[in-house]
């Protein structure tokens, strides 16, 4: 009986660390709740039995429930399965990912890609598997935390610029001299604050130190560029990054799955080496089917990224005409409403929802203290009605609690 009893002891003494913790995180504002969406991820969802407008969503091309891309899943689920059982390197693979990963390479303009359980495990894995003791990584300070993650898992010098800032990438360009390899390590898009990273200056950088460039374009990828191939594409470099990671969980049909494109030689390493590759299943087949559908519709036409480009005008013209602060850059679909308070963030999210319009309060440790915003996101599935929409409730919501004066509608 002793063991019991020491088990549910301990069990009680983590329950308790775990209770005082939550109650500190709720006494700062930053706690965060999960509402239950009882529908299909689209412009319009249910929450709570209640229709209402969803503004924050990665459905930048209003594909996650597009009826393309849900009969494609249908039809690989039907003739390949629902899913594998396996890692790709035992019996995982199937034609599918194969031809998946040559559209990928293709669409990025890269020689290889490998694709990856997700986004998370692309950034996770690549770090570790290619890079040593000899060699110095320079990231930007605000990078996704999948790409600091995997940064730590290497065993590369570590150094750090502070967000956007190309002196300081160079002061670490020369700090970095003498490493076997020096790797710049940048968001495409900032998935926080709507950046879009200066690629042009960066790519600069690099050829001028000898360095080589990786490009989180989680979401660039069918968002940003003429034909939604991503910051490459939008500043003429395509063809010129060595690394581009990006996902299929957000504009490409909003599934699951990540990968990395690159040279041969790079991928040959991670196939072998990754090990969020070698020890995690495949990406089942009908996300791989669902997927290859999604790079077709991008292929075929711009309507949806032209659709895209117009809401997002439309809302960030229309929030700064009412007085509000707009973060990121003005082509980014990823509009942050920037707040400060983080209690303020959360309850204005609240008031959002009682006018039936989705949208979340972040807040620290997703940003920085002071820094709480709500990040609206557009999608081309928005109507301009929508978007006018959602602007009039910002604008009421921010008269009651006086962050902005009467501006007009």
């Amino acid at each position: 009986m002793q063991p019991n009893l020491s088990k549910r002891l301990f069990s009680s003494k983590l329950n308790e660390v775990c209770r005082q913790t939550i109650s500190q995180i709720k006494e700062a504002g930053t706690y965060k709740s999960e509402r239950v969406i009882t529908s299909s991820q689209s412009t319009h969802i249910t929450v709570n039995g209640k229709r209402v407008l969803n503004f924050c969503a990665n459905n930048y091309l209003g594909l996650s429930d597009h009826s393309r891309i849900r009969e494609a899943a249908k039809r690989t689920i039907d003739q390949y399965g629902f899913g594998m059982s396996s890692v790709r390197f035992i019996c995982g693979t199937q034609d599918l990912h194969k031809n998946l990963e040559k559209r990928i390479a293709a669409f990025h303009k890269m020689e290889d890609c490998i694709l990856y359980p997700s986004a998370f495990d692309a950034n996770a894995g690549f770090f570790e598997a290619v890079l040593t003791p000899d060699d110095a990584i320079i990231s930007d300070e605000l990078n996704h935390a999948s790409i600091i993650d995997g940064i730590r898992l290497s065993k590369a010098k570590r150094l750090r610029y502070k967000h956007l800032d190309l002196g300081d990438l160079e002061k670490n360009l020369k700090e970095a001299e003498g490493s076997r390899l020096k790797l710049i390590v940048t968001d495409g898009v900032f998935s926080m604050d709507g950046d879009i990273a200066p690629l042009t200056d960066i790519v600069k950088l690099a050829k001028q130190y000898g360095a080589f460039t990786f490009v989180d374009e989680c979401h660039a990828t069918g968002v940003i560029g003429k034909t939604g191939r991503g910051t490459p594409e939008y500043f003429g470099l395509e063809g010129q990054i060595d690394v581009i990671n990006s996902t299929l969980g957000k504009a490409m049909g909003g599934g699951t799955g990540g990968y990395t494109a690159a040279s041969k030689e790079v991928v040959d390493i991670l196939r072998n080496k990754g090990r969020p590759y070698l020890f995690s299943n495949s990406i089942a087949p009908p996300v791989a089917g669902a997927s290859l559908q999604a790079y077709q519709m991008l292929d075929e036409n711009s309507s949806l990224l032209e659709s895209l480009a117009r809401n997002t005008k439309h809302f960030r013209t229309e929030m700064k005409k009412a007085g509000f602060t707009i973060l990121g850059h003005e082509e980014c679909p990823i509009s942050p409403v920037l707040l400060g308070d983080a209690r303020l963030a959360s309850e204005f999210a609240d008031e959002m929802m009682k006018e039936d319009i989705y949208v979340i309060g972040f807040s620290y440790p997703v940003v920085p203290t002071g820094k709480a915003r709500i990040r609206v996101q557009l999608s081309a599935a928005h109507t301009p009605e929508d978007v006018q929409r959602a602007v009039n409730g910002f604008i009421n919501i921010g008269r009651k609690k006086g962050i902005i004066g009467d501006a007009k509608l």
